[in-house]
């Protein structure tokens, strides 16, 4: 039997579950799906270099990956329909008041694939797969440290990049009223002694423990949530060392009519992969092959301002800055970033936004080499 039902999931456990209807029963599960296809263009000119094909990079902005240094300046046109995605949905009643909730949901971001000659292939990847009963939420979804409200209408996949907390994981969280408890997934980036390529390791003894407190308002909410964890590596024949790691995370959305205000502010000891798509590592070994945590802080603000009902314009700014011991991690280590974007979308009909979006964004390395970005995207997006 056919039917809807509009969800009812709590926003504090899983904001998610509230992005869908159910359209199908069977038994007493009710089956949903949505999503959106969206296709997008752009324009990236290089001040340093190029990205070469198949990067990341090219597809949507990481701070970490501008290119520094080079020669020559570059112009690079790419297209994709990579983060269209899809989400089901289930809600299977367990008693008069009570249901188990689940969702699976998977895109075709940053997935390796086949080339662009022919087929354009995607290899599909899963973004969350979690399930909910009562307060409780088990699963892949948001690290409970990143706070989703905060982050903009973008035409890129994040927008205030920069100083954003993102992160997917594996976790166990606990809800009761504004307060939110977390166990999650623990991963470790290290940069070795002296500078060079990036260290992942799996050495965690203990979880990641996030706690976050939020408050909504008429007029918004605002949000603080901290971080402990460790940075563990042990390569098996002479290092193996663990450091303690902290973060605070403050978040605030502030309405303005029908306009908003977004903020966020990041810092940390350690913050390495949450902040800015791991543009800095967590930490660096030193001569005796010990890890020191490496601090960093970003700051974001975005503002939206609607034009009419269906005419709407974003724009933001957002920086990262890392204090790395340059002794330790050499002078190739990236020692700030920063990105402003400004865009305009529109709804000629409800499910479809069409939309254009100018973005500059500038990193410099501690030894003072500079490159920077500007990049002109088009998208277009049916939602469902």
């Amino acid at each position: 039997m056919l039917k809807t039902k509009i969800c009812k999931a709590t926003l504090a456990i899983a904001p998610l579950l509230c992005c869908s209807s159910y359209a199908a029963t069977i038994g007493n599960t009710d089956i949903g799906m949505s999503g959106y296809i969206k296709a997008d263009g752009m324009w990236s000119q290089y001040s340093d270099g190029t990205l070469s094909s198949g990067n990341v990079g090219r597809d949507f902005y990481i701070p970490g990956l501008t290119p520094v240094g080079g020669n020559d300046e570059s112009t690079q046109f790419d297209a994709h329909i990579r983060q269209s995605r899809f989400r089901f949905t289930s809600k299977t009643a367990v008693d008069e008041n009570n249901s188990v909730t689940g969702v699976f949901e998977f895109d075709f971001q940053t997935t390796v694939d086949g080339n662009e000659r022919v087929s354009n292939s995607y290899t599909p990847r899963i973004r969350h797969a979690f399930i909910s009963y009562k307060n409780w939420l088990v699963g892949q979804t948001w690290s409970t440290f990143m706070d989703v409200s905060t982050l903009p209408e973008s035409l890129d996949f994040v927008g205030t990049t920069d100083a954003a907390i993102f992160a997917r994981q594996t976790q166990v969280r606990y809800t009761n009223g504004s307060w939110e408890f977390a166990l999650e997934n623990p991963e470790s980036t290290i940069t070795p002694y002296g500078g060079g390529g990036r260290i992942v390791a799996d050495d965690n003894a203990m979880p990641d423990a996030v706690v976050r407190y939020s408050m909504k308002q008429d007029w918004g909410h605002i949000s603080v949530a901290g971080l402990v964890r460790q940075l563990s590596y042990d390569d098996g024949v002479s290092i193996d060392d663990s450091e303690t790691s902290y973060g605070i995370s403050l978040n605030g959305v502030f309405k303005f009519g029908k306009d908003d205000l977004r903020v966020a502010a990041n810092y940390g000891s350690g913050l390495g992969r949450y902040i800015g798509l791991n543009v800095v590592n967590g930490g660096v070994l030193n001569a005796n092959g010990d890890i020191e945590a490496i601090d960093s802080y970003g700051v974001s603000i975005a503002y939206r301002h609607l034009w009419d009902d269906q005419l709407r314009s974003n724009i933001m700014y957002s920086m990262f800055s890392a204090d790395n011991d340059t002794v330790l991690t050499g002078l190739s280590a990236t020692k700030e970033t920063y990105s402003v974007r400004a865009n305009i979308l529109y709804n000629p009909i409800k499910p479809i936004t069409v939309g254009a979006e100018l973005a500059y964004a500038k990193r410099e390395l501690e030894s003072g080499a500079d490159g920077d970005m500007t990049r002109l995207q088009f998208s277009a997006k049916y939602a469902f």
